[in-house]
């Protein structure tokens, strides 16, 4: 391995030992790391979904930022505005002063709290890479994440994302609550922290080795030569158009299950994301499965299912585990 990708599988491993239980959430955020996508984690309360976002930053010698999302935002609380001031000789100027968007990787706590237009700021920076405030344009921070969380339970005083801003995250993730011997860690894992607060923990974060942005920088750099045989490629959009041709496939309910099916952002994301896998494990190829790992991530928030799908008790991974299961290869 290289040094980016011994940097990753460093950093995947670190992640994974701050948040036990959740080895899935560690490598779609270190995936959306080194395939330049942002990532949407949705999870109950107290399921280390902002910890996770730490411990990333934590071991990254970047910039960090959060944004706690609330109904009373306005987007320049997190682009930033021009500001009114006075240069040495008294004479008024505007000064941008740059929001929490502007730093490598930006938590945005509670996404779903947050009126549409914070919303649309936040997720055109996104797309576009750049904030505009009046008649400039800002280029963003390289390499720039945006970790979004929310909460699928809680709607009261709540702005659901709409579905086509939503497709802008490469990938959402499920956090669950985790199982029996994962919690027993989590509480001895505390404990330990507990006990290592104060001067102790200080020497210890002064001393351990942060992972250069350059890195990242270099590891996307080589995603582009990981090889993709034309088998895998068909697999991916045979994967893709199942979900918008569900007829193709008689012997299953998805055409009952599936409203609308995924975007052409689906693909992108899928090649993408199937790339990172065989680029961590240390492989010059993609393997199909590659793609069916990532095919819940990618696929199961760019699909609306039918009321027939929730009067059968059908929820987005158990559609795409049929996908799974029927989809052929090549």
């Amino acid at each position: 391995m290289n040094a980016a990708q011994q940097a990753m599988n460093v950093l995947l491993e670190n992640i994974d030992q701050s948040v036990i239980g959740q080895h899935h959430v560690a490598r779609s955020i270190v995936i959306g790391l080194i395939t330049n996508g942002h990532i949407l984690l949705e999870g109950l309360p107290g399921t280390a979904k902002t910890r996770s976002v730490k411990a990333l930053a934590g071991m990254m010698d970047a910039r960090f930022g959060r944004v706690q999302f609330t109904p009373d935002l306005l987007p320049s609380d997190v682009t930033g505005t021009d500001m009114y001031q006075e240069d040495s000789e008294g004479k008024p100027q505007l000064t941008f002063q740059p929001g929490p968007i502007f730093n490598n990787i930006l938590l945005a706590d509670e996404i779903n709290r947050a009126p549409a237009k914070v919303q649309a700021a936040l997720l055109e920076a996104m797309a576009e890479g750049t904030v505009t405030v009046g008649d400039s344009s800002r280029k963003l921070p390289e390499p720039f994440i945006v970790l979004a969380t929310q909460n699928p339970i809680e709607q009261e005083g709540t702005y659901p994302l709409p579905e086509a801003q939503i497709d802008r995250f490469m990938l959402k993730v499920t956090v669950d609550y985790p199982e029996d011997e994962a919690e027993l860690d989590i509480v001895r894992l505390v404990r330990a922290e507990e006990k290592s607060q104060g001067k102790m923990a200080a020497e210890q974060t002064a001393a351990e080795a942060r992972i250069d942005p350059q890195l990242v920088l270099d590891a996307r750099n080589q995603l582009a030569e990981i090889h993709v045989s034309e088998v895998v490629e068909r697999y991916i959009v045979n994967l893709v158009m199942a979900t918008r041709h569900p007829e193709r496939y008689p012997d299953t309910k998805l055409s009952e299950w599936i409203e609308v099916g995924s975007s052409p952002r689906a693909s992108i994301a899928l090649d993408k994301c199937a790339r990172a896998c065989a680029w961590l494990a240390g492989r010059d190829h993609v393997e199909p499965d590659d793609v069916r790992m990532m095919a819940k991530p990618v696929l199961g928030h760019r699909l609306n299912l039918s009321y027939s799908a929730a009067a059968d008790g059908v929820t987005k991974n158990d559609v795409i585990q049929v996908l799974l299961d029927h989809v052929l290869i090549g």
